[in-house]
C-alpha cells in the first residue's frame, strides 16, 4: 500500500532556506555538535551522542578492520568495519559496514528540530505544493500544509481521517508528537514489534517480511523494554552519577587546599629567611624552588585525576540524560527504535565504567607538605643553615609486608606479620598514624572471617595479629588510605591442626580390656551378651587392628572426629561428611 506521490511524507521537517540556527535562542538539543546547524538525518552513535548523518560520514577513521590491504580508501572503508572517535566524548565507536545509514535514527532530535523551527518563527513552506506558507501539519503523514492543501488533504478518502493541527497550536503546546514511519513503507507507522528480529515493524512488514514471526503491538512490550532501561538508570547509573559528582567535588576542593597550603608554607619560609644574610636568602630561594616543584608535581597528579573523573562523569551523565529523556519524551516506537543502542551503552557503562567508591577517593590536599625550621639543612656559601621542606608521604604502591604469617597459618594458633609503610623512594616512614585496614575472609565461605588486630609502632611499621579458627584458603586484604598495597589481596593458606589419637591401637575391645563389658570402641562393632565394644568375628568389626578412639585402621594416622566415622557405612564407604 502506498500514498500518492504528492502525499509522500517528509522524514525531516522543513527548516527554511537558512539552516544555521540563531545562537541567541536556539535549542541546543536541535543543533548538531559538529556542523553547529539544525540536525539533518540525525543518527545515534553507540555512545548515545547524536550527530548528522553527513557529519558522521566525514569523521576521520580511527581504525579500520576487515578491509583489503590495497585499493582505494573508499572501497576499503565501505567493505570494512570502521571505528571513529566521537566528537563529543572521544569514545571509540564502531560504524556499521553500511555506513552512517545503518545507525539508529534519533527521532527525538527530529522532534526538537521541528519544534525549534516552530518556536523561532522560521519560514515554514508547504511540503506538498511548495508555494504557500504552512498553516497546519498532518500528524500521520508528518507534512506541513498550506490552507489550500489542507482542504485537499481533508477531501481525499485516504487522508480524510488524519489528525491535522494548526501550526500555532503546536507552538503553544511546546511538545511535538510525531509518528515514527517505516523506512520501507513510508505511509505506514511502526506500530508492531517483531520479537525474533528485535525490531519495530509496520503492518505491511509484519504481513510480508515478518509473516512467520511473532509480532506484538508496541504498547504491549514497551513496559518490558522500558523497565530494562529504567532499571539500569535508576539502580546502577544514577547512584554512580552522584558518586562521580561527589568525587569530582572532593578533587576540586583538594586542589584549592593544596594551593592554600603551598602559599602558607611559602610565607613561613619567607618569614624565617628574612632574619639571615645573603647565604640564608640563597637558601630561601632554594627552598621556594623545591616547594614549587612539589606543587607542580602534585598539581599535575590532581589534574589527571580530575580529568579522568570528569570524563567518566560526562559519559555517565550524557547517557543517563539521554535514557531518561528517551523514556519520558519518546513514544513507544521511538523507545523501541533506540532501545538497542541505549541498552548497549548503558550496560557497557554499568559493567566497565569508572565507579569510584567514596572511601577510595583520597586526593592529595598537601597536608604532607610542611616546613621544618629547626632541621639542619647543611651549609650555604659556607654558613650553616636550618630549615627543610618535608614532603615525605606514604606511597601505597611501595608499602610491603614482612613475615610468613601473611601466607601460611595454623588453625587455632596466633599469626603475626608486619606492614611497613614507605615513601615514593622506598624509604621506611619514621612516623605512624596512617589509616590501615586489614581484612581476612575465607575464599569459599564469604561469611567466614578472621578478626584482626593492627598495632601502630609509630615508626612506619604496623604489627598485624590474627587467629584463624578454621582451616582453608583465605584472602588477606591489606589497605592503606583505603587503597590496596602491592600484592594485596594476599593468599593465606591455613592448615588444619593435627589431631592425635587418645585411645588404644588394639585388635578389639574385648581383648584389650580383658573381657570387660563396659569397654567401648570407636568402630561400629558390637557383641551379644551385653558387651558394648567390639570382638573378633562379630558384627561391625573391621577385621584388622584399629584405634579405640575413632576406629581408624591405620596406626600412623590422624584421629578422625566421631562425626566423620559416623558417616561411614557398614560396608566401609564414606558417605556425606561435613567438617
Amino acid at each position: 500500500m502506498s500514498q500518492p506521490e504528492e502525499e509522500e511524507p517528509a522524514d525531516n521537517p522543513t527548516v527554511g532556506s537558512e539552516p544555521e540556527p540563531k545562537s541567541t535562542s536556539v535549542n541546543p538539543r536541535a543543533v548538531c555538535g559538529v556542523c553547529k546547524r539544525l540536525y539533518r538525518e540525525p543518527k545515534i552513535l553507540p555512545c548515545l551522542h547524536t550527530f548528522c548523518s553527513d557529519c558522521i560520514g566525514q569523521l576521520e577513521p580511527f581504525s579500520v578492520r576487515g578491509g583489503g590491504p590495497e585499493g582505494p580508501a573508499q572501497r576499503d572503508r565501505a567493505a570494512a568495519s570502521v571505528t571513529v572517535l566521537c566528537p563529543e566524548c572521544d569514545t571509540e565507536v564502531d560504524i556499521p559496514q553500511s555506513g552512517p545509514a545503518g545507525l539508529s535514527p534519533d527521532h527525538l532530535a527530529l522532534d526538537e528540530v521541528f519544534l525549534e523551527t516552530l518556536v523561532s518563527d522560521g519560514p515554514l513552506g508547504c511540503d506538498l505544493c511548495g508555494e504557500g506558507a504552512a498553516e497546519s501539519r498532518c500528524d500521520v503523514c508528518s507534512v506541513n500544509l498550506c490552507g489550500f492543501c489542507r482542504q485537499a488533504h481533508r477531501r481525499q478518502k485516504r487522508t480524510a481521517s488524519h489528525s491535522v493541527q494548526a501550526v500555532e497550536e503546536l507552538k503553544a503546546r511546546g511538545r511535538l508528537c510525531r509518528p515514527v514511519l517505516c523506512s520501507l513503507h513510508p505511509a505506514q507507522e511502526l506500530r508492531l514489534f517483531c520479537q525474533p528480529c528485535d525490531l519495530p515493524v509496520c503492518l505491511e512488514c509484519a504481513a510480508t517480511l515478518h509473516r512467520d514471526h511473532r509480532c506484538c503491538p508496541a504498547h504491549d512490550v514497551i513496559d518490558h523494554h522500558g523497565d530494562r532501561i529504567r532499571e539500569l538508570v535508576s539502580v546502577r547509573l544514577r547512584p554512580r552519577l552522584e558518586r562521580l559528582e561527589e568525587s569530582l567535588r572532593k578533587v576540586e576542593i583538594s586542589q584549592e587546599s593544596l594551593q592554600v597550603r603551598v602559599d602558607a608554607t611559602a610565607n613561613e619560609i619567607r618569614a624565617f629567611a628574612r632574619g639571615y644574610a645573603s647565604a640564608v636568602e640563597a637558601h630561601c630561594l632554594s627552598l621556594l624552588h623545591r616547594l614549587e616543584e612539589l606543587r607542580e608535581q602534585r598539581r599535575n597528579h590532581l589534574h589527571l585525576q580530575r580529568a579522568q573523573l570528569q570524563q567518566a562523569l560526562l559519559d555517565v551523565r550524557g547517557s543517563v540524560e539521554f535514557a531518561e529523556r528517551l523514556l519520558s519524551c519518546g513514544s513507544d516506537a521511538e523507545i523501541l527504535t533506540a532501545k538497542g543502542v541505549t541498552l548497549r551503552r548503558l550496560t557497557s557503562l554499568a559493567e566497565r565504567g569508572c565507579d569510584p567508591h567514596p572511601a577510595a577517593v583520597a586526593p592529595d590536599d598537601g597536608s604532607s607538605v610542611y616546613f621544618m625550621p629547626r632541621e639542619p639543612a647543611g651549609e650555604v656559601e659556607g654558613y650553616p643553615v636550618v630549615g627543610v621542606i618535608n614532603s615525605r608521604t606514604v606511597d601505597v604502591s611501595r608499602c610491603t609486608v614482612e613475615g610468613e604469617a601473611v601466607q601460611q597459618g595454623m588453625e587455632g594458633q596466633q599469626g603475626h606479620f608486619t606492614l611497613v609503610c614507605r615513601d615514593s623512594a622506598g624509604e621506611q616512614l619514621t612516623r605512624g598514624g596512617e589509616h590501615v585496614l586489614v581484612s581476612i575472609v575465607h575464599r569459599k565461605k564469604k561469611n567466614c572471617t578472621v578478626e584482626t588486630t593492627v598495632a601502630d609502632s609509630n615508626d612506619g611499621k604496623y604489627r598485624v595479629s590474627y587467629k584463624p579458627e578454621e582451616a582453608g584458603e583465605y584472602s588477606v586484604w591489606v589497605c592503606v588510605r583505603a587503597q590496596h598495597i602491592k600484592g594485596s589481596p594476599f593468599i593465606l593458606n591455613v592448615k588444619r591442626k593435627f589431631r592425635h589419637h587418645s585411645g588404644t591401637f588394639h585388635c578389639c575391645s574385648f581383648c584389650s580390656s580383658g573381657g570387660a563389658k563396659d569397654a567401648l570402641c570407636g568402630c561400629p562393632g558390637s557383641m551379644p551378651g551385653g558387651f558394648k565394644g567390639c570382638g573378633h568375628g562379630h558384627k561391625g568389626h573391621p577385621g584388622k587392628p584399629h584405634w579405640s578412639c575413632c576406629g581408624s585402621t591405620m596406626e600412623k594416622s590422624e584421629c578422625l572426629p566421631q562425626s566423620i566415622y559416623a558417616a561411614v557405612s557398614p560396608g566401609g564407604h564414606l558417605q556425606t561428611v561435613e567438617l
